[in-house]
């Protein structure tokens, strides 16, 4: 933004000149390099900041929601206002961007806590206030989530979840705001006097990980997966204990058994070997609550590779094909759906991983497709579990009928119903239904969900999901 350049022209020579000078020094008179502690980021003007290339706006933020008042301040004449825009301003319908700096960053070491005040033309929820986030490494990133605002001026205190991390922090902060809580409408909120503060009243910081649960999870070698549920809790100076969002990177991760799976410093685990590891970390010295047991079954078994030309097929979901639009592959239907999904990729191969299996829907009505000149319809699953009497799996394909949405009086469906022998544990299943097979689907010139019914709440495995022709 060019009107927030502070850099004068005087400042600017004089910089060249020092740095001109400063190239005629002996070795001798070297030292290391020192970054700025400076705590203030912006009172009543930015501080510490050069130039106009500090403030970067997340894509589709409303780039002139943000300029700095100057009838408005904390105690002072001088603020950052934001104007979030309506809900359906075509320049951008949040306000959200970064403060940082440039080069190496600051040393925020000897703080504990990002102070600011904030006030709002009426009572809103902002959803996000922070710091940690340059569009660089982005390694830090704190979140505060929700903050309550209104009309008076109130001061927001973000605990820092481990000072020490911070040796050369260019993140200064961050902000998002958007209208879900007021229709649609937008509205105003001023921001002053932020600035990292060392405060004797932020205590007793807690951590967990898989928010605080002791879990198990299947991988197969090769397979990664995230350490998630990460929250840090803080005792406030009101007493009340506060939630922020945390960057794993403030966690110590340790497995029990490398062996069998490594995590790395973000909280990304890999299965490399067959047997059991557990997963566990600390945080500012202190174990965290909750672990993440992997149990690494062994060498995956890919599905067979589809040998049906490009130009016969039409794919929902597989490697070897290109895929149409695809709007989910799990849609969670509430309230009678439990599944959920727990995807993974082995060696380039993606593999749908569907948890708590009694039902899921895929979708691709945007847009529907036509199948007119495919035959048949595919799908390989593989069930790791035992298989119970009487299990079944329906594969239902629906067509959206010619107004191509859901409910519109012309859809059609069929469900085709397996059992065993066909259904079988450890084994991948290779699913072929001829569309002459299915008499309820009235058309295939609209086609947009595959349904999978009949799960007893355990896992299946779903790969190579497409329509073909003979």
């Amino acid at each position: 933004m060019k009107n927030l350049n502070f850099i004068k022209k005087t400042l600017f020579f004089a910089l060249i000149a020092m740095n001109i000078l400063g190239c005629q020094n002996e070795d001798a008179d070297l030292t290391e390099a020192k970054y700025s502690n400076n705590p203030n980021v912006f009172l009543d003007t930015f501080v510490g900041m050069n130039g106009d290339d500090f403030i970067l706006f997340y894509g589709g933020s409303n780039f002139g929601s943000f300029s700095v008042d100057t009838n408005t301040g904390y105690e002072s004449q001088a603020s950052i206002r934001i104007d979030v825009p309506n809900a359906n301003d075509l320049n951008g319908n949040y306000a959200g961007a970064i403060l940082r700096v440039m080069g190496e960053g600051r040393d925020l070491t000897e703080y504990n806590a990002l102070t600011f005040w904030v006030k709002a033309s009426q009572g809103v929820t902002i959803g996000e206030f922070g710091f940690g986030e340059d569009f660089i490494d982005n390694k830090y990133i704190t979140t505060l989530t929700n903050v309550s605002v209104g009309t008076a001026w109130k001061k927001v205190i973000i605990p820092i979840p481990d000072p020490s991390k911070l040796t050369k922090e260019r993140g200064l902060f961050r902000y998002s705001a958007g209208t879900q809580g007021t229709g649609g409408n937008g509205y105003v909120f001023w921001i002053d006097e932020i600035k990292f503060e060392k405060l004797g009243t932020v205590a007793h910081p807690q951590a967990t990980i898989n928010y605080g649960n002791n879990t198990t999870q299947d991988l197969f070698v090769g397979v990664t997966s995230q350490v998630s549920g990460i929250q840090t809790v803080f005792n406030m100076p009101n007493g009340i204990n506060m939630s922020v969002v945390a960057s794993p990177y403030y966690f110590n991760f340790v497995s029990s058994n490398p062996a069998v799976a490594t995590v790395s410093g973000s909280g990304l685990v890999t299965a490399v070997g067959q047997g059991s590891a557990t997963i566990t970390a600390t945080f500012n010295g202190v174990n965290a609550t909750g672990s993440l047991n992997i149990n690494c079954v062994g060498i995956f078994v890919h599905a067979p590779t589809p040998t049906h030309l490009q130009q016969n097929v039409i794919s929902i979901f597989s490697n070897a094909y290109n895929n149409v639009p695809v709007n989910y592959y799990n849609g969670y239907w509430a309230p009678w759906q439990t599944t959920i999904s727990n995807d993974f990729t082995v060696l380039g191969d993606d593999i749908l991983k569907y948890e708590i299996f009694n039902f899921v829907g895929m979708e691709f009505s945007s847009p529907t497709i036509n199948a007119t000149l495919m035959t048949h319809f595919h799908l390989d699953c593989f069930i790791p579990g035992t298989i119970a009497p009487g299990r079944q799996l329906r594969v239902i394909v629906v067509d959206f009928g010619a107004d191509g949405i859901y409910g519109g009086g012309d859809d059609t469906r069929h469900s085709t119903t397996f059992t065993a022998p066909t259904l079988v544990s450890q084994n991948w299943i290779s699913i072929n239904i001829p569309f002459a097979s299915m008499p309820g689907l009235l058309s295939k010139s609209h086609l947009a969900q595959i349904i999978l019914e009949g799960g007893d709440g355990s896992v299946i495995y779903v790969d190579n999901v497409y329509f073909y022709k003979l």
